[in-house]
């Protein structure tokens, strides 16, 4: 089975539209941009997309590749301060001067789309209700909608990132599965993949993955977005494993979509987060 995710994602702008437009005033997402990087321009261009579709008020602020770390750091102050700001999302990668971490975790908690701040995190860990990362929140509804059992499964992740693998693995053992987290350190790879049940792959290395590394039967998250010649394709080699798969997400089709999805639940979730408070 394919696990394509556009229909999922429709279903998901279709019901918010539906919410905002209930709503008296609207949501306002505020997309920080550093330089002009052609990937960051693409997708920034898709959030801005989906909130066209939501229903949502859009506003990108771009700044030059040069800008101050300082500089960035007052103006998303400002932003934290503005009441008719709901969610701010500041686009990665930065330059190198800029440290992303403190950058981060500058951003009110309660503003934090993109799930990435210290206190969000944490409180992910603690199994408190919070913005989470979109990509990995998007993997358990993927996995949710398709109605495929996470409790109890053997699940292994490959990549330790803030944005995929470890938010991920909270949100896996919150769901009571056991949980396997891979990296670029980890000894003896192959073994432990045939092992999944579930395996996710967010490595950022093209076609990684070869069906003599997976076990019969299992499914397949790929994560990867990499580029081959004038295509697009995932961490997975898709026609490798195809035939060996339960099931597998296409690339392009699959996580990028809930990953879109999920920040459109988050900005109305901050929305909603901030008036209660």
């Amino acid at each position: 089975m394919i696990l394509e995710a556009r229909t999922i994602k429709k279903d998901i702008i279709d019901n918010l539209n539906k919410e905002v437009s209930k709503l008296k005033t609207i949501p306002f997402l505020v997309v920080i941009q550093v330089g002009d990087n052609p990937a960051s321009n693409t997708y920034i261009r898709n959030k801005a997309k989906m909130c066209e579709q939501v229903g949502y008020k859009f506003e990108l602020k771009k700044y030059p590749e040069d800008v101050t770390e300082e500089y960035l750091l007052k103006e998303i102050d400002k932003i934290n301060n503005d009441n008719n700001v709901n969610a701010i999302l500041v686009q990665m990668p930065l330059p190198k001067h800029i440290n992303e971490t403190t950058i981060e975790n500058s951003i009110n908690p309660l503003k934090d789309v993109d799930g990435l701040t210290d206190i969000n995190m944490g409180m992910l860990a603690h199994k408190k209700d919070s913005l989470y990362p979109c990509t990995a929140i998007g993997i358990i509804d993927l996995l949710d909608y398709y109605k495929i059992p996470i409790e109890g499964q053997n699940i292994v992740i490959l990549g330790r990132s803030n944005l995929v693998g470890r938010p991920l693995l909270e949100l896996f053992i919150n769901r009571n599965a056991t949980v396997t987290l891979c990296h670029s350190y980890t000894k003896d790879l192959p073994k432990i993949t045939k092992k999944a049940d579930i395996l996710v792959v967010a490595i950022g290395k093209k076609k990684y993955i070869t069906k003599d590394m997976i076990k019969k039967g299992s499914i397949i998250i790929d994560v990867g977005i990499n580029k081959d010649n004038d295509t697009i394709c995932g961490d997975v080699d898709y026609n490798d494993v195809i035939d060996k798969v339960k099931s597998i997400t296409p690339v392009p089709g699959g996580v990028g979509q809930m990953t879109v999805a999920e920040l459109g639940k988050n900005i109305l979730k901050a929305y909603n987060l901030q008036k209660h408070k």
